[in-house]
C-alpha cells in the first residue's frame, strides 16, 4: 500500500470516527442534562464519547504502522515533542494551582497533546526536506 492509499484510509477512518464522536457527544450531553439518572448510569453515559475516540486512535496507529520508516520517524519525533511539552505545561500549571490559579480541566490534556503534535509535524517534516 502506498502512502496516498494509507492517507486516504486514515482520513476516511478519522472522519467517520470523529463524526461519530460529535454525534455521541451531543446525544450524551443532552441526555445527561435532561434526564434524572442514577449515578452509575450518569457515569456510563458520560464515558460513552470515549468509544469513538478509541477508533480515532486505532486509525492513527494503523496509519503509522503502515507508513514508511521516514514518516514513522517524523511522527515519533512529533509525538515525543508533544508528550514532553504537554507534560511540562500541565506539570508547571499544577504548581500554579498551588498559588491560586484555577484548576486545569483534564479534559483538555488529550486535545492539547494532539494540537502540539499537529503543530510540531510541520517543523519535523521541514527538517527532512
Amino acid at each position: 500500500m502506498n502512502q496516498n492509499q494509507i492517507l486516504k484510509r486514515y482520513y476516511r477512518e478519522f472522519a467517520l470516527s470523529m463524526g461519530a464522536y460529535v454525534l455521541v457527544l451531543i446525544l450524551t450531553t443532552s441526555l445527561l442534562e435532561r434526564l434524572e439518572l442514577s449515578k452509575p448510569l450518569q457515569i456510563a453515559l458520560a464515558l460513552v464519547p470515549v468509544i469513538p475516540i478509541v477508533f480515532v486512535l486505532a486509525a492513527i496507529l494503523r496509519a503509522m504502522r503502515d507508513s514508511d520508516e521516514l514518516i514513522q520517524r517524523i511522527q515519533l519525533q512529533a509525538v515525543t515533542f508533544s508528550a514532553i511539552v504537554t507534560g511540562l505545561i500541565t506539570f508547571g500549571y499544577g504548581f500554579l494551582e498551588n498559588v491560586g490559579f484555577p484548576d486545569f480541566p483534564t479534559i483538555w490534556v488529550l486535545p492539547m497533546m494532539f494540537a502540539l503534535w499537529g503543530l510540531s509535524l510541520g517543523y519535523f517534516n521541514k527538517r527532512y526536506q
